[in-house]
Parts: C-alpha cells; sequence; structure tokens
C-alpha cells in the first residue's frame, strides 16, 4: 500500500490529481518519472552510479539506494514508471529536515533557452546567485504538543542572505518558531554542536564530500540538492542523533568530461562556511578559531 511521504519539505507534492512521490512501509521511495527526458536522465545517472566501480564506497553512503523502476499506480490513480530509491527519512519517527539546492547555476549545458530563463530567474531572485545555495524547504521538530515548525514555500522562496543564517540557526535550535523579538535573542542554536559539530555531524560530512568534489570528474551536478535529517528526541538525551546528509535530485546531472564541477563546490564551499560560522558563534566548534579552510 503507497501512500505520501510524511516528512517532504520541498519538490512535486502528490495529491488529488497531481503527480508525487510515495512510500511503502518497507523503507522505499517511489519517485514519479518526470517528463522531458528528465525521468529517464535521472535513471540513467542511478544506473551509472550504482555500477560505476571508481565510486569510493565512502561516498556510496551520501546518495539514496536504488532499487530499479517499477510501473506502479501514481498519486493520480493511473498506471505510472516511478524509480524506487531509499525512504531516507523511514528511520525517523520525527525527524527534522533541511532541502538545499547547491549551485549558482542550476541548469544543465544541454538545456533549452526556456528552462534557462526560467531558472535564471529562479536563481536571480533567490540567494542561488549570491550564495550558491538556496534552501528549498525545511521542518524542525519542536515537541509532541507543537509538532513541527515548518515555513510556508511563499516565505522560503523570498528568503535572503540573512535569512538563509537565520534558517540555518532555527535548524538547531530548541526554539525554532520564536522570533527575535519575543526571546531577546532569537534561536538558541541549543543543538547545533550535536548536529553540526563533532565527528560525525553534518559539518563533518560535508567536509568529506567536498574533499570528493576537488577530485572528481565524472559527474557535474546541476540542481541537485542536500538533505539534511536529524532526530531531535535522541539529540536530547546525548545518543547518536541520527545525523545524516545525503545528496538528492539527479536529472540534470551530465558528465564531468574530466573536469572538476566547479558550480556545485562552490555551493558546497559557500554552505560549509555559513554552518562553520554557526558553530564558531555558539563556541561549540573546536576548530581553529571557528574557520574551515575552503
Amino acid at each position: 500500500m503507497l501512500k505520501t511521504p510524511d516528512h517532504q519539505v520541498a519538490g512535486h507534492e502528490a495529491g488529488l490529481g497531481k503527480l508525487g512521490p510515495l512510500i511503502d512501509n518497507s523503507g522505499r521511495f517511489y519517485k514519479p518519472l518526470q517528463g522531458s527526458n528528465r525521468g529517464s536522465e535521472e535513471v540513467a545517472f542511478y544506473e551509472s552510479f550504482s555500477s560505476n566501480v571508481n565510486i569510493p564506497d565512502s561516498i556510496r553512503k551520501f546518495f539514496p539506494v536504488y532499487y530499479g523502476t517499477e510501473i506502479v499506480k501514481a498519486s493520480t490513480g493511473s498506471d505510472h514508471p516511478h524509480m524506487v530509491l531509499q525512504d531516507l527519512t523511514s528511520a525517523h519517527v520525527n525527524p527534522s529536515v533541511m532541502d538545499i539546492k547547491i549551485g549558482s547555476r542550476t541548469w544543465g549545458p544541454k538545456a533549452s533557452e526556456a528552462y534557462i530563463a526560467k531558472c535564471l530567474k529562479k536563481d536571480r531572485e533567490s540567494t542561488s546567485i549570491p550564495l550558491g545555495f538556496r534552501i528549498s524547504g525545511l521542518q524542525v521538530y519542536i515537541d509532541d504538543d507543537s509538532g513541527f515548525y515548518k515555513p510556508h514555500r511563499s516565505y522560503i522562496r523570498k528568503t535572503g542572505p540573512d535569512d538563509v543564517r537565520l534558517l540555518l540557526r532555527k535548524f538547531v535550535s530548541s526554539n525554532p518558531s520564536s522570533a527575535e523579538m519575543e526571546t531577546g535573542r532569537g534561536p538558541d542554536c541549543s543543538l547545533a554542536s550535536l548536529v553540526y559539530g563533532g565527528p560525525n555531524g553534518i559539518l563533518a560530512q560535508l567536509l568529506e564530500l567536498k574533499a570528493w568534489f576537488e577530485d572528481q570528474t565524472i559527474y557535474h551536478f546541476y540542481a541537485c540538492s542536500f538533505l539534511f535529517m536529524f532526530e531531535k528526541g535522541l539529540a536530547l538525551k546525548g545518543a547518536w542523533s541520527k545525523t545524516a546528509v545525503k545528496l538528492i535530485d539527479f536529472a540534470h546531472v551530465t558528465d564531468g568530461n574530466g573536469v572538476i564541477d566547479h558550480n556545485f563546490l562552490g555551493g558546497l564551499s559557500s554552505l560549509i562556511k555559513f554552518i562553520s560560522d554557526i558553530l564558531a558563534e555558539t563556541n561549540d566548534f573546536s576548530g581553529t578559531n571557528g574557520h574551515v579552510e575552503l
């Protein structure tokens, strides 16, 4: 029995007559193949990536497991081909999740003029061009009574650099819905050291990926996103909070042709700087003056 995902924060949502992703109860995620060759291009990437012996196992862990394709009854009620992937939030109870699109340019070299114009408009109106990344959506678990802090997509689309910094702070705060005027100090970042910091935190994982992107010339990842996840309840107990970084959305990946993916690498480096600065501000980062070599 397929159902709509409980913890989707960005992208196309399934609904009445609307094509969108579905999940089952066994930990699998069904992503409908998109039109205009996007679906077939994403399938081609997963099949190439899965069989490429040059991808280190240490890097594969950052990508969803690919199980192939299957025709299933879609959210529209009709049969439709889907990619079957790992449901990344299935191991979580109340996951805090953030979706971040990477790169100052979000279209591939073979894109049509109309598609380039559409993407360029979004990139200019968001932080993609000035920062090299933009937040596409997030939810932060507060408690059983309050549920999740989940800002509306209309707000997310209008965020500037200061808003991005604020949302990255809210993501690791116990009071994400509090405004600065209410508390006198804004989000408390009380979970920063547990989620962003430490040997298995988000920053360490991003740095591991950055080291690979500084060398890899196999692929260029246009319009891909990072998915950040953690379990607040576990973090508060001092246990491993299931903090994870995953890469998703590969409809516009192209061959690297022996050239480093500077578009993705630049956005990744910018994101690393933002997170390391938050750790430095909260005195939770043990690096040299809170800075990370970019």
